[in-house]
């Protein structure tokens, strides 16, 4: 059974099913998708968790609401769940769940997964809510983040605020124990693969490179329109490597799409114009009649497009300022059939720490940035494809069916430690 907000008002119908899952809607209101959703989910904990990129925002209505959603959550799962279920809670929406849940339901196991960073406790300090938001996390029997960092952030946080006791792994509190640990998330990669091996989508690649206008080197960025994903500093540093004639047009071209995200946000809407300013300066500069120097796209691609676009360019552009994982990364990897292709990844992003042969990169440095374009530029095409093997071996061996068995696998053991190494984890089966 799927438990969730269907994305649309109250009136929003949602089948029963879908692909063999029994769905149940938790509606929204207007004013609760304003202060839960774009208020205290998207305004004060979406930039906390990354860094604080940008200030977080700290109204006491927005919490109100978070609280009052947060419990109609955990009172759709204590009605729906059977005697004795496993309940798997997601993300930074819902943070209360696990202890609201439970003092509803003891019966339940409930595991709780942090999609996005969990800041270090200078920051999370800052939070005047930080005492329910941590209480309610260790409500859950399991805490799982995505990278070990973050899971110790959190564990160090717990002892200090609500006088948790224990390691980075295991804590007790209100006379439970509760476990912590890294459960990198992957991708379908096995899906991926079918895909990047169809033939009508490796013709579609090649199609692009045409009507790119056959470029020697292609670059390529994929975000989610959104401030923490660093494309301002991409955009940035490509401009001024074509200014500097490491690159020139039309032999180099970007490709950036940018998935529309949280429109109703005026923030968004500023990254936006923001983003797109840039783009035409740069094109403006260093375009020729028919050939742009960065091609934009501010849309949503279909997966296969999306596939055909992997495998058209020769660089993949991954900068975030901060991000949890960012699969992108991982796609790009998966769908590299035939070994070839450079990464060039932000060591703010949790897939750095799997992806060690990618060309790793401190987005607020720009003159770094730019050395780390020109290294894929120039890298040598043994190396490239000896760096490329040993990604996609990983990404193979660890994808997201791995990453959901080590996860519910990790939630009914009944005693230890879980391993803070994603290492260990990757060989983990149920």
């Amino acid at each position: 059974m799927w438990i969730g907000w269907p994305g649309g008002g109250i009136e929003m119908a949602v089948p029963a099913q879908h692909e063999g899952l029994e769905l149940r809607a938790v509606a929204l209101d207007d004013a609760e998708f304003e202060q839960f959703y774009l208020g205290f989910s998207n305004a004060t904990l979406w930039p906390l968790y990354h860094d604080a990129v940008r200030t977080p925002t700290f109204q006491r209505e927005w919490w109100n609401a978070y609280v009052s959603v947060n419990d109609r959550y955990s009172r759709a799962v204590a009605e729906a769940a059977a005697p004795g279920a496993t309940v798997w809670v997601h993300d930074y929406q819902l943070q209360l769940v696990p202890k609201m849940l439970r003092a509803m339901r003891p019966d339940l196991r409930i595991g709780f997964f942090l999609h996005i960073p969990f800041p270090p406790q200078e920051l999370f300090l800052q939070l005047p809510w930080r005492r329910p938001i941590l209480e309610g996390l260790l409500g859950a029997d399991l805490v799982g983040f995505q990278v070990p960092g973050a899971a110790s952030n959190f564990s160090r946080v717990a002892r200090r605020v609500v006088g948790a006791s224990g390691t980075d792994t295991v804590l007790d509190y209100d006379g439970r124990r509760v476990r912590v640990g890294a459960f990198p998330i992957s991708v379908d990669t096995t899906a991926l693969i079918e895909r990047a091996s169809d033939p009508v989508v490796q013709g579609r690649a090649r199609q692009l490179r045409a009507e790119l206008g056959s470029p020697e080197v292609v670059m390529l960025g994929v975000d989610r329109l959104d401030y923490t994903k660093g494309i301002d500093r991409r955009l940035i540093a490509i401009g001024e490597l074509f200014a500097d004639g490491s690159l020139t047009g039309p032999k180099a071209v970007l490709v950036q799409i940018g998935v529309p995200s949280r429109e109703d946000d005026p923030h968004y809407r500023r990254e936006r114009e923001h983003l797109e300013q840039l783009v035409g300066e740069i094109n403006g500069a260093y375009s020729t009649v028919g050939r742009p120097a960065i091609h934009y796209l501010y849309q949503s691609v279909e997966v296969d497009e999306l596939v055909a676009l992997y495998l058209a360019a020769d660089i993949m552009l991954v900068t975030p300022l901060r991000d949890g994982m960012n699969l992108v990364a991982k796609e790009y990897v998966a769908c590299r059939v035939d070994n070839t292709g450079a990464l060039v990844l932000s060591e703010f992003a949790g897939a750095a720490q799997e992806l060690r042969d990618a060309i790793l990169v401190n987005p607020y440095d720009l003159d770094g940035l730019k050395q780390g374009i020109r290294h894929a530029v120039d890298l040598d095409p043994n190396e490239g494809t000896a760096r490329m093997r040993r990604m996609r071996r990983i990404v193979r061996r660890h994808d997201v069916q791995a990453w959901a068995r080590m996860f519910l696998a990790a939630l009914h053991e009944d005693s230890g430690h879980i391993s803070s190494s994603p290492n260990r984890h990757r060989t983990r089966r149920m």
